[in-house]
């Protein structure tokens, strides 16, 4: 089992996981006699309990509230950016600073090598993303994973370095937002973000955006732009947070399980509206139950995405990219 933070929605699972667990550890025990004289029908109780846990398990994961899905895209013990290229890629080679002002610590990006020797493959990438902590320095230190201009001015130079050496660009989202301090808009946070989107529609190299977590507005959508948008199965995209809608619209936040149901921010509403193209399946439970699985198989996802975008020249690239994003939304013209 991942850690010991459990979720509210989680709490039946995890009282009977924990009722399971001492059951295997009383029988394992074998020196009391009451063990081994009623060892058989200790073992027929876990069995039923164990189908029950099951059960459960997928009972509650099967049918997450939209809500459910953003606590589990924020449970602390997800993988993030850094975890990801450390299991998906090989030669990690970090880049720093924006040359402007300074480096950005709450986005990261380099070159990396992605491998699969089953399907033949081996290309090297352009990877960023966002980076929150896992306590509260390393979140300090971070900036909780919301960006400041330079960090947006950071990424775009990554990606204009991997345009000029024709590598393919993997962005990995994961933001609550852009920083909103007063500093960050006097070194111009909004022109930094439009900047990037910009851009991002004219890179004649492949570029493959994934939300692995928390999708927030601008901060997201600064590194967003790309050929194929990926979604983390448990992770939400949207222009605003179910808080920040619930105090807009309510004066409270205790209207985000309602705002989130409006926002419709999950993966599977996403790609019903044709925002993103592809969800990336997690193991039951949510990515941080068993990381590796999740990286392998957003690595597998992400090898096959690049063998097909690789194939297209750059003209073609930009085109089909301009005329998704240009295709998005509903409006009626009078």
């Amino acid at each position: 089992m991942a850690g010991k933070i459990v979720l509210d929605f989680e709490k039946p699972l995890f009282e009977l996981e924990d009722k399971l667990n001492e059951m295997r550890v009383y029988l394992k025990s074998g020196s009391d006699e009451s063990t081994a004289e009623g060892g058989d029908g200790l073992k027929r109780e876990i069995e039923a309990l164990e189908a029950k846990v099951d059960s459960l398990r997928k009972t509650i994961y099967r049918n997450l509230t939209r809500w459910q899905r953003v606590q589990l895209a924020r449970h602390p013990e997800r993988p993030y950016t850094l975890d990801y290229i450390y299991m998906m890629t090989k030669d990690f080679v970090e880049l720093s600073g924006d040359r402007h002002f300074k480096d950005d610590k709450a986005i990261i990006g380099g070159f990396a090598r992605i491998e699969d020797s089953d399907a033949g493959f081996s290309q090297s990438v352009m990877v960023i993303g966002h980076q929150k902590g896992r306590d509260t320095k390393s979140n300090l230190y971070r900036n909780f994973g919301m960006a400041q201009p330079e960090g947006y001015r950071k990424a775009l130079r990554l990606m204009k370095l991997a345009e000029r050496f024709g590598r393919p660009i993997v962005t990995l989202i994961d933001t609550p937002g852009a920083f909103p301090g007063i500093e960050a808009e006097e070194r111009g946070q909004a022109e930094a973000i439009a900047r990037n989107l910009y851009e991002m529609a004219r890179l004649k190299v492949p570029v493959i955006c994934v939300i692995i977590g928390e999708g927030a507005s601008g901060g997201a959508i600064g590194i967003g732009v790309g050929d194929r948008i990926l979604m983390a199965e448990n992770s939400w995209y949207s222009v605003i947070s179910p808080e920040s809608c619930s105090s807009i619209l309510w004066r409270s936040w205790n209207y985000k399980e309602q705002a989130a149901e409006a926002l419709r921010l999950t993966a599977q509403d996403l790609l019903e509206q044709k925002i993103i193209d592809r969800i990336v399946p997690e193991p039951l439970g949510g990515a941080h139950r068993d990381p590796e699985a999740m990286a392998n198989t957003l690595k597998a996802i992400l090898v096959e995405e690049l063998q097909v975008l690789m194939n297209k020249v750059p003209a073609t690239l930009v085109d089909e990219r301009v005329e998704k994003f240009s295709g998005m939304g509903v409006y009626t013209e009078v």
